[in-house]
């Protein structure tokens, strides 16, 4: 599936800082004017400025979910192949078993429902979040915090004391891409974006210690079927084959598939939703696209709580 697009989406939002927030550098600088721990940064519209690295972000987004699944599946893979899990990805034992598997389609359809997702070290990951760059039209507010580390014996100082930098105020933009998808793993997307933005977990340092909230906001999403193109009776057609769809249908993956490929790789043959979003024809004038734009009735919350409906479906005799 990776050597072709069925569908793609991109989702750009914007995450506001809900107190302060820290990504460490990884690393201590020699100006000893600066804070023990800084703020990770790089080179962005022409100076030096912090960013929430998309490595940072998709770990806590992957870790959330996987928590989201085996709440409601299971941790472990079960016996008989089939049912909802989530594997540990950083136990290599629990993947072993795909080792003596060489069929692309066997690896994807026996691995876990997030390894899916976000890959393991058999099959590449279908989800990308990009690099989160400060907006220019909002400034950012940097401070100095200062702490110590606390001995859990004899609750004297052990560490410290020592200073570190914090934003808390400002706006990141970003965007979060999801190819080959069925509408299930969309919803589960939308389950851990929502989570974020209530605080349910944060992003970077001490996240048990306050910091790390953000705010979440929806800008924009844009689901595109890049293989297929708009009918004069304005119905979705796929190239090569008699299947159409309504204009205003929200597809997954296994519904531009034939129902033995389908089956192979595990995705479900009727994976498909309506939506108030008509489609409309890509640029350059090949293949269809629907656009949710802002947070409203016909916003990315629409489409997310229609793909959620497609998660809960998939939960029905799941275990």
């Amino acid at each position: 599936m990776h050597k072709r697009f069925v569908n793609h989406c991109t989702i750009s939002l914007t995450l506001i800082p809900d107190g302060p927030i820290l990504i460490k550098s990884g690393k201590e600088g020699a100006d000893p004017t600066k804070p023990d721990m800084e703020f990770v940064e790089t080179y962005h519209a022409g100076g030096r400025s912090i960013y929430l690295p998309g490595s940072s972000l998709k770990g806590a987004i992957r870790a959330h979910a996987e928590r989201i699944v085996r709440t409601v599946g299971r941790d472990k893979r079960p016996t008989n192949g089939n049912g909802l899990w989530a594997s540990n990805p950083l136990n290599l034992n629990e993947l072993k078993y795909l080792d003596s598997i060489s069929d692309s389609q066997d690896i994807y359809r026996l691995s876990s429902f997030t390894d899916q997702m976000f890959g393991n070290t058999s099959i590449a990951s279908r989800f990308r979040i990009e690099d989160a760059y400060p907006d220019k039209g909002t400034p950012l507010k940097i401070e100095e915090r200062n702490g110590v580390a606390i001995d859990r014996v004899f609750g004297s100082v052990a560490v410290g004391p020592f200073n570190y930098q914090v934003c808390t105020a400002g706006e990141f933009t970003t965007k979060i891409h999801l190819k080959n998808f069925t509408l299930a793993q969309l919803g589960l997307i939308g389950l851990v974006l929502r989570d974020l933005n209530d605080g349910w977990f944060g992003l970077g340092f001490a996240k048990s210690r306050g910091l790390g909230t953000v705010q979440v906001r929806l800008n924009s999403a844009v689901v595109q079927y890049p293989g297929c193109i708009l009918t004069e009776d304005r119905k979705i057609s796929l190239l090569g084959s008699e299947k159409e769809w309504s204009i205003n249908m929200l597809l997954g993956a296994g519904e531009f598939l034939e129902e033995t490929e389908a089956q192979a790789y595990g995705f479900p043959t009727r994976d498909q939703t309506e939506t108030p979003i008509a489609a409309e024809a890509m640029d350059l004038g090949f293949g269809v696209q629907l656009t949710w734009r802002g947070e409203g009735d016909r916003g990315v919350r629409d489409l997310f709580i229609r793909a959620v409906k497609s998660w809960s479906s998939l939960l029905v005799g799941a275990k």
